[in-house]
């Protein structure tokens, strides 16, 4: 793949609402958003999109065409012996490179996710992403399927190249994020990461794109090395892409003050004037972004970080033509 520098500029985003819930017409309506990332760039070989969603590592798979009479210059690994054996002369495979390359999409929809405090919650920009890079998939000629999971359970579209199959992908996302903050925590337990990564493994045929969309809030728990298995699984017959989703929030704490916070159900009050209490809360999100990045870095697979109140297609552009002058 021949990586290209693309110019950005916010005035191309889109006008995208954001809220706490998404909005099943705003991510159909992001199917029209190639027009905006075209703008970023004078050819659509520059997408910067059409980059992330081409192979980097492994190229387009190929497949069978037809068996016909060896010819001086055939590759002697493709004769097929059957055929040589049952006609008495030398017969090779022919391929042709396939046309179509599935992407799926894994799609973060659980109760950390349901956050935010600024433009949107970051389960709403995970549902963005995903429409986004769908729609773009489609338009490229590659079918498209995905993942949707949070505690409650998951959900798979098989990738097909098809409006359809992608319209089920969004209906799915809508459906989990409008059951956030109403689902049972304890339906997964703590495995509803490895339940989705195992099941993605089933669905993702050698050559795919996959792209995961998530906080990864539990990928760096000690215990999970299940899932960290699982993901490297995935990478080594994958082109594999992590977008982490986070909240401004997350990362520091506001302004110095006594608050109140609850998680729906109990209520704590918390000083921020606490100048070793902010560095603590800081110092602990850095070193949990810094863990995920080290994986993908031994995965051999890029991760972009998104938060809440950035412009969604600008910044994935920048972080991608950031990434295209390293590799």
């Amino acid at each position: 793949m021949v990586m290209k520098r693309v110019s950005q500029s916010s005035r191309h985003e889109l006008n995208i609402r954001g809220g706490a819930y998404t909005d099943i017409r705003e991510l159909i309506r992001l199917r029209y958003a190639s027009k905006a990332i075209d703008a970023f760039a004078s050819s659509k070989a520059r997408n910067p999109l059409s980059g992330l969603l081409a192979s980097n590592f492994r190229g387009r798979g190929i497949d069978f065409a037809e068996v016909r009479t060896y010819q001086p210059g055939d590759d002697v690994r493709t004769i097929d012996w059957r055929v040589t054996a049952r006609t008495g002369a030398p017969h090779t495979k022919l391929f042709q490179e396939e046309k179509e390359r599935p992407v799926l999409i894994l799609v973060d929809q659980s109760q950390s996710m349901f956050f935010g405090s600024k433009v949107a919650f970051k389960s709403v920009l995970a549902a963005e992403v995903a429409a986004l890079l769908a729609w773009t998939a489609l338009e490229r000629g590659d079918r498209v399927g995905g993942v949707v999971f949070s505690e409650a359970g998951h959900r798979s579209v098989r990738p097909r190249r098809s409006k359809h199959s992608v319209l089920r992908l969004l209906h799915e996302i809508d459906d989990f994020n409008h059951l956030l903050s109403q689902q049972s925590l304890a339906a997964n337990g703590d495995n509803y990461l490895v339940e989705a990564l195992r099941n993605l493994r089933r669905v993702a045929k050698h050559g795919c794109a996959v792209f995961i969309i998530s906080d990864f809030s539990t990928l760096a728990e000690p215990g999970n090395e299940e899932a960290r298995l699982h993901m490297n699984q995935i990478a080594r017959q994958n082109d594999l892409v992590g977008i982490h989703i986070s909240d401004v929030l997350e990362r520091e704490l506001p302004r110095p003050d006594l608050y109140t916070i609850t998680n729906g159900t109990d209520r704590v009050r918390i000083n921020t004037a606490n100048k070793r209490f902010r560095a603590d809360y800081q110092l602990g999100f850095d070193e949990q972004v810094n863990a995920l990045r080290r994986e993908f870095t031994r995965q051999k697979s890029p991760l972009f970080e998104l938060q809440t109140h950035e412009p969604m297609i600008s910044s994935l552009a920048q972080q991608y033509n950031e990434y295209a002058r390293r590799v």
